[in-house]
């Protein structure tokens, strides 16, 4: 299978596109994956040419989209319409076969009301622009995040349409929702068209469980039994290397009665399986800078340290994918 890194994980380097692609290159992967572009110029269609002339150039495969889709409320609909819309505009410029979309960062993130109730609002919203993704010849691919459940997220696709509508595969994902990433991938892989791999440690604490990212091959997470399964599913998508490191672990008080709000059609048998993963783990074990907290700025002091954390821990989990994983092809010869 072919092997590419996504963009996101180098955030800290403040790289522009042109530098991103470069260094994919470098590497000698296959392809990028181009996600939430710091280019100052990327919402420019001109630059649009320029990355598509720019992968084509260095032979790589190029994967984009935008970021949340979601209306939070009814007179924001025209609107994602529009940025929708705009975003698969954008994608096709840059030779892309996809355009990446997120409903919420987390299932907390939602508006008030029951998951149901935004599992239709995201499929009208997705219908709403059915027609024009058809004739760009586009796809959109919802990642999968820490706000739906793998059968949610099923029916999501399923229900605007499969023709137009597929799905990211992220592997660091699942576990906020309790859910093993094996669950996930086996039970979206019909609709999977692209898949990212990042690892995960998971642990029992005395409220629940405790999940933390770290790089690809030091979690808990079997990725030689990952990629079998995906060789078996869905041998055909590009992967991603997706390690988002330097978080600290987050507390899923699953142990907490209030805590089963979110999810009050969570199935048994999945939950088994996730918490028999969580039985299997421990503390991650390596060194690692925490500084990287989603809407906190980071302390000058950590800046450089970040860059060099987020290189590293790239080139160390490209490497995994190589060698441990048999991932990529350019790099052999």
């Amino acid at each position: 299978m072919k092997l590419g890194l996504n963009t996101y994980c180098l955030r800290a380097l403040r790289w522009n596109d042109a530098q991103l692609l470069d260094y994919t290159a470098s590497l000698k992967l296959d392809a990028v994956f181009l996600q939430d572009s710091l280019d100052p110029k990327a919402m420019d269609p001109a630059h649009w040419k320029e990355v598509r002339a720019q992968s084509e150039r260095l032979g790589l495969h190029l994967e984009t989209g935008g970021g949340g889709i979601m209306p939070r409320t009814a007179d924001q609909f025209q609107p994602a319409v529009a940025s929708l819309l705009k975003n698969v505009e954008r994608a096709k410029a840059m030779g892309s076969p996809y355009m990446r979309g997120v409903l919420a960062s987390e299932r907390a993130a939602f508006p008030p009301g029951p998951v149901e109730q935004h599992m239709e609002t995201a499929v009208k919203l997705l219908k709403a622009v059915r027609s024009q993704v058809m004739d760009a010849g586009m796809k959109i691919i919802i990642e999968v995040h820490k706000d739906l459940l793998a059968w949610e997220l099923k029916q999501v696709v399923e229900a605007a349409g499969k023709e137009f509508v597929g799905v990211y595969m992220d592997t660091g994902n699942p576990v906020f929702v309790l859910e093993h990433p094996m669950t996930t991938l086996e039970t979206l892989a019909p609709h999977i068209c692209c898949l990212h791999l990042r690892d995960s440690v998971v642990y029992e604490t005395p409220r629940g469980v405790a999940v933390q990212w770290v790089p690809l091959g030091e979690g808990v997470v079997d990725f030689k039994a990952i990629m079998a399964r995906a060789r078996e599913l869905c041998p055909n998508v590009y992967v991603y290397i997706k390690p988002i490191t330097g978080r600290p672990p987050a507390i899923l008080p699953y142990l907490e009665p209030g805590f089963w709000k979110m999810y009050p059609d969570m199935r048994g048998s999945d939950l088994a399986r996730f918490l028999a993963l969580a039985r299997q783990g421990h503390p991650y074990e390596g060194h690692v800078v925490i500084e990287d907290v989603p809407g906190r700025p980071v302390p000058p002091e950590f800046v450089e340290a970040l860059k060099f954390q987020q290189k590293e821990h790239m080139e160390r989990s490209v490497e995994y994918g190589k060698k441990v994983l048999d991932l990529g092809v350019r790099w052999r010869g």
